[in-house]
């Protein structure tokens, strides 16, 4: 299911933005910086600060998860169905260093997520024949003008 070009994407990019639903259909989306890939079929993130996103996934465990490189305007979304797994079960230390997260100490549960459908994003640009590294650059020059001395700081 997650092709290698998946798998990169996810382990360069690690911030994922989820999409739960709570069973009355409120929405919830939220920027996780925690994310690996497990295997195959399943990523994985540790919540750290996101009541609502844990509480809607006990109630709905349906999932969606988008990854975008922001210099290409291309990226993936992944469907499927989540697992919540708190510290202090016994799945959690055996789940944990797969995260590979300075903040590990704070990881209150690890959410596993069974994909069960994988498919490409990109951006309108493509359509009018853009390239990638025509957009590469012209999103190089943008993010870099943001920056307070016009560079990247280390």
């Amino acid at each position: 299911m997650l092709t290698p070009d998946m798998k990169r994407l996810i382990e360069e990019q690690r911030l994922g933005f989820v999409a739960t639903a709570s069973l009355d259909g409120m929405q919830n989306v939220s920027p996780k910086g925690t994310f690996a890939v497990l295997d195959d079929r399943t990523i994985a993130f540790g919540e750290i600060r996101s009541p609502g996103t844990i509480r809607n996934l006990k109630a709905n465990p349906r999932v969606e998860v988008n990854f975008v490189d922001a210099f290409v305007r291309k990226g993936y979304r992944f469907a499927g169905m989540a697992t919540v797994v708190e510290r202090g079960e016994p799945a959690f230390d055996t789940l944990l260093p797969n995260l590979r997260s300075s903040l590990a100490h704070r990881i209150r549960a690890i959410v596993t997520i069974a994909v069960t459908r994988a498919l490409p994003l990109t951006s309108p640009a493509y359509d009018e024949g853009t390239t990638e590294p025509e957009l590469r650059r012209a999103w190089t020059t943008r993010f870099r003008m943001l920056q307070p001395s016009g560079r990247f700081e280390e």
